[in-house]
């Protein structure tokens, strides 16, 4: 099981380390994230069930782990995913509480200076959460590969 689960954990790791440098730097630089980003971050997102379904295949398969970890390991990254996506819903409303409007409508009422502000402020949070969600599964992952 070393060998597949470890190369399977690897390949997971490096499409979540492009899709967390990728997102990380355009959240830093503060900009647009243009739509193949969001789609690369839902690559990662499934990548994920890609290794625990693989892994799990091995596992029936009759391949056992050395350590009672790994299974810890392989299926904590798609918990943080899912986490991560429950604070992405949340971020419109959290931006819109801090600046005092009740729901999408009272920012239609706002110049169209203060509406992209708001907007870029959701969309950064949005990737912000999506990006520290793919940093700690590479850090999940790596451990997997290396209890295996």
């Amino acid at each position: 099981m070393t060998g597949a689960a470890q190369t399977v954990a690897y390949v997971a790791a490096a499409i979540n380390v492009v899709a967390a440098a990728w997102g990380g730097l355009l959240w830093y630089r503060v900009d647009d994230a243009p739509p193949a980003v969001w789609r690369f971050i839902r690559v990662a997102q499934a990548s994920l069930a890609l290794h625990a379904l693989i892994v799990g295949g091995l596992y029936l398969g009759g391949l056992r782990p050395a350590s009672g970890l790994y299974a810890l390991y392989v299926g904590l990254p798609i918990a943080v995913s899912f986490v991560a996506e429950q604070f992405r819903a949340l971020a419109a409303q959290t931006i819109l509480d801090a600046r005092g409007l009740e729901d999408a409508g009272a920012v239609g009422k706002l110049d169209p200076a203060a509406q992209r502000s708001i907007v870029v402020a959701i969309l950064r949070r949005e990737l912000g959460v999506l990006v520290l969600g793919c940093a700690v599964s590479v850090f999940l992952l790596l451990r997997a590969a290396s209890t295996v």
